[in-house]
């Protein structure tokens, strides 16, 4: 496979250490830029992180020393020096959209892991197993943009990562309806306990935004590509709770789901363990290999236990049964900043790649 280069647009943010991390050794991707805001600039990475830095590993000896540039006015020498670019940026939407166009519209690949393009009609939203066919609209996103090679794509909602992916591969059923409860991490608010000591012991039943990102997200992931976007289903109809749990890592989801024709049990358990999309095809370096594991014990999944299942890209499923109001209930987990941020990105970037998009 041909040797990319890439850079970081937001690298020292909770997502982009993430990004730093996965990247380092990575068999495709080498870093050669990183970038974040005017007050990181012109430092050593290592210095521009200082003590924010949250991973489990150390900062990779390759991209310590590596000089920060400006996310915002170096964006013509960024692009000059890699291949793509994976954005992780800490800004408002208005200013997001017209960065990662800026990045774009220099001939250079944005794979964003912000919310700020996901309602854009030409910007594929993707999770590579599920709708990788949703990359098709990219050439007609480059003829709005007015570029030869520069695009952007982005890959969905961290929470949704966890209950989606269970769900899709049911629409055969003809999934209806779907309640949905999420458990969502502090990492996903770009905390740690020692930066977020009010968590501990402690619940919030409210992040802004998510609960309606969890309704609408997952109708453009069950749309198609028709002309010059992307047309958002109309179905299944999505209800959604969202709380902060005391968790470092790892989004739990409790799912409450109807069909239009009720599977049973095994045909439900049959499709999970069967299931592969693109990424397991085409043997990308960050697909899982088995992408759904379902748990048969009762107390399974759990959250310390199984967030990190083949690299934390795996989503993890238990709990199956009957429900008195729907049809069947469920539970589960993914991790949050691995599958649903810069794990679920640099995979996305794998997949651009092996179909020849980045080229």
């Amino acid at each position: 496979m041909k040797q990319y280069r890439v850079g970081i647009v937001g690298a020292t943010g909770m997502v982009g250490q993430r990004f730093a991390t996965l990247l380092a050794n990575h068999p495709w991707f080498q870093v050669t830029a990183l970038a974040a805001s005017h007050r990181s600039s012109g430092k050593p990475y290592a210095e521009a992180v200082n003590n924010k830095w949250c991973m489990e590993t150390e900062i990779p000896s390759t991209l310590r020393d590596m000089i920060v540039l400006d996310a915002v006015s170096d964006v013509e020498k960024i692009a000059s020096a890699v291949d793509f670019v994976f954005c992780a940026v800490d800004m408002n939407k208005e200013d997001i959209r017209a960065l990662e166009e800026r990045y774009a519209k220099a001939e250079c690949p944005v794979v964003s892991n912000n919310s700020a393009h996901r309602q854009t009609p030409d910007v594929p939203m993707v999770i590579p197993e599920l709708n990788a066919q949703h990359l098709e609209v990219i050439p007609a996103q480059k003829k709005r943009l007015g570029t030869k090679h520069g695009f952007i794509a982005v890959k969905s909602n961290c929470s949704l990562q966890s209950y989606v992916p269970a769900l899709f591969p049911l629409s055969k059923f003809g999934v209806k309806d779907v309640l949905v409860c999420t458990y969502q991490a502090i990492s996903g608010a770009g905390k740690t306990f020692d930066t977020w000591p009010e968590m501990v012991d402690n619940i919030i039943p409210y992040i802004g935004g998510e609960e309606e990102k969890s309704e609408l997200e997952p109708l453009k992931i069950w749309g198609h590509v028709e002309g010059e976007k992307i047309v958002t289903a109309s179905s299944p109809k999505f209800t959604a709770q969202c709380l902060r749990v005391p968790i470092s890592n790892g989004h739990m989801g409790a799912v409450f789901v109807r069909f239009e024709h009720k599977p049973t049990k095994k045909e439900i358990l049959d499709t999970w363990a069967s299931f592969k999309g693109k990424p397991q095809e085409l043997e990308l370096p960050s697909a899982p290999k088995q992408f759904l594991h379902y748990f048969v014990e009762d107390d399974m999944p759990q959250t310390r236990l199984n967030r990190n299942l083949e690299g934390g890209m795996a989503i993890s499923i238990g709990r199956l049964r009957e429900d008195t109001q729907y049809d069947y209930k469920f539970v589960c987990l993914s991790h949050n900043t691995l599958r649903g941020a810069a794990g679920g990105a640099v995979e996305l970037a794998e997949l651009l790649c092996a179909q020849g998009y980045m080229d």
